[in-house]
């Protein structure tokens, strides 16, 4: 079922008054592709009375007082992306479009929307019940962080928006713990994957540096983010307190992953996989479109790009969904009366990281001293791609199902490394599961620029490259490889996209048009490096590096490659 986002939904059901009221930037899609979706649809597994509000008008109590005021807590999300990337540009140039809005125009999703959000439920609930933070917006600003908009370091968002506690990471978890403790009148502050403020210290958890000491010492900065990043591993992790003013930010340590029976559950949760009616007439949401139809197969990644945040979100200790579920998520959608055939995409973070994981990082938890993907292939991972060739043999016998296709990036370098199954996996998607064209990451093409970006040699795409050529050549099919590229990425000068233009044109054959400007997102190395202009990973202190943060040459850049 729907969960409830008008008053008539509550009295057809009901419920004279809810449990919690979920707040939300995207419009609502009932999808196990929405956060905030998933949320609510385990919450209302467990028995709470739960409900809606979608892009609330935040000049009037119209839409946030419409389903009145819950019994437990409020939980408020920026949407499936943090406001301000959804908003402006990597030239902070106003978007005009918004994926996750009716209607597609960007005019319903504030900037700092959290913070907005938890701003308008004060304004209009006078005290009120507790306020939770969650979402990826909330889970990349859990700690001081460089904001890129405003150009300054700015405090944990829990001290900004002055909410009461904050779900980091993939929270069905802790979102469950957290309403039975409330319930119940338990304890709340040793709930894993929490955050909260606090007057006193905490006992045996790792302090770092503070707010104040990060502002005006960037070394206080690199030291504190290195604590942080290194302590995001749900076997290893410690808890972490960080002075603001005269009080503390407390994260207890991460939480589990979700074992594969419990992914299992949540995706077999009642889904209705369409907009919410209440929102349609506005018009269709884009992202719909893609997400429909498509299954998600696995959650977290170890390619610890130095860019990417997933990492700190989902994790990298990668779990999937047992084959059954995904087989029976296909039953499913091949039965709904818009199913043209197509699964549009199966996947994850990274496409074919399904079904293998490194033994000793199960046991042990992620190495400190080295990664799995960076700079080479970890001999300990042992990439094996037997469970995603027979999962995806499977779905095609599936009645209906006519193709399903891999649209999520793949990683070429496990492909590479799959000594055993690596040419058989590629040869079974470039023959049934690429529609036309295949796509990777290479990022770049400058060996000082991969290792900032945490990506491998520029040789194991032309190794890859080949391979598929030579595959595409003898089923005789016309297909390609498109690469997204990054320009003015930390340590990325003018000579450096020279050197790329050169590359993909005498290598690749080809001229780009999938390259984006690099934006410095909250809580990730790359930002670390464009705030800072240091190399984090040099053993020098001071290992000064170019940042390019011209908005006029950081478009000559990307215009090196395209021309």
């Amino acid at each position: 079922m729907f969960l409830p986002t008008t008053k008539q939904e509550l009295k057809k059901l009901g419920w004279d008054q809810l449990d919690v009221i979920l707040v939300t930037g995207d419009a609502y899609i009932d999808s196990p592709f929405m956060g905030i979706s998933v949320i609510g649809q385990v919450l209302l597994s467990k028995g709470y009375k739960v409900g809606i509000i979608a892009q609330p008008d935040i000049d009037s109590d119209q839409d946030i007082t419409r389903l009145g005021e819950p019994s437990l807590f409020w939980g408020i999300s920026g949407g499936a992306i943090d406001s301000m990337v959804a908003n402006y540009t990597a030239l902070k140039k106003r978007r005009k479009s918004d994926d996750y809005t009716p209607g597609g125009i960007n005019n319903k999703r504030p900037d700092r929307a959290i913070i907005a959000y938890t701003n308008l439920v004060k304004k209009y609930f006078k005290p009120t019940c507790p306020i939770v933070l969650g979402g990826i917006e909330a889970s990349l600003r859990r700690i001081s962080h460089y904001d890129f908009w405003s150009n300054k370091l700015r405090r944990s968002i829990l001290f900004d928006s002055k909410a009461d506690y904050l779900v980091f990471g993939m929270g069905e978890k802790t979102i469950v713990e957290l309403a039975n403790a409330l319930r119940n009148d338990l304890n709340i502050i040793n709930i894993r994957g929490l955050g909260y403020i606090s007057k006193q210290s905490v006992d045996n958890y790792i302090e770092i540096p503070s707010f104040e000491e990060v502002v005006s010492d960037e070394n206080k900065f690199i030291q504190s983010f290195n604590i942080f990043y290194q302590n995001n591993d749900y076997i290893t992790a410690k808890g972490i307190i960080q002075k603001h003013g005269n009080r503390y930010l407390v994260l207890n340590p991460v939480q589990k992953p979700l074992p594969t029976n419990e992914l299992d559950a949540v995706y077999n949760l009642d889904f209705q996989r369409e907009l919410h009616p209440f929102y349609q007439k506005d018009g269709e949401v884009k992202a719909l479109l893609t997400i429909k139809f498509s299954i998600s197969a696995h959650r977290g990644c170890y390619g610890q790009c130095n860019f990417c945040a997933i990492s700190i979100h989902e994790g990298t200790t990668v779990t999937w969904r047992s084959e059954e579920s995904i087989l029976k998520e296909g039953l499913l959608l091949s039965k709904l009366k818009d199913f043209k055939g197509t699964i549009h995409d199966i996947g994850g973070p990274t496409a074919n990281m399904y079904g293998f994981e490194c033994k000793k990082k199960l046991k042990q938890g992620i190495c400190q001293d080295k990664r799995c993907l960076f700079p080479n292939v970890c001999k300990s991972l042992s990439p094996d791609h037997s469970a995603q060739i027979r999962l995806l043999r499977k779905l095609l016998k599936i009645k209906g199902i006519k193709k399903v296709f891999i649209s999520s990036g793949i990683r070429h370098d496990l492909i590479i490394n799959d000594k055993k199954n690596g040419h058989q996996y590629l040869t079974k998607i470039v023959t049934n599961h690429v529609s036309g064209q295949m796509k990777l990451a290479p990022e770049h093409s400058c060996e000082n620029v991969l290792a900032l970006m945490g990506k491998p040699a520029a040789s194991s795409v032309l190794d890859f490259r080949k391979n598929f050529n030579k595959i595409t050549r003898k089923i005789g099919k016309k297909q390609f490889l498109t690469y997204y590229l990054i320009a003015a990425h930390p340590g990325c000068t003018v000579k450096d996209m020279k050197q790329l233009k050169d590359f993909t044109k005498k290598e690749l054959k080809m001229n780009p048009r999938q390259v984006q400007i690099f934006t410095p997102t909250p809580s990730t190395y790359s930002t670390l490096m464009y705030y800072t202009g240091i190399d984090p990973f040099s053993e020098s202190k001071n290992s000064k590096i170019f940042v390019e943060k011209n908005p006029k040459k950081k478009e000559l850049q990307k215009k090196i490659i395209i021309s």
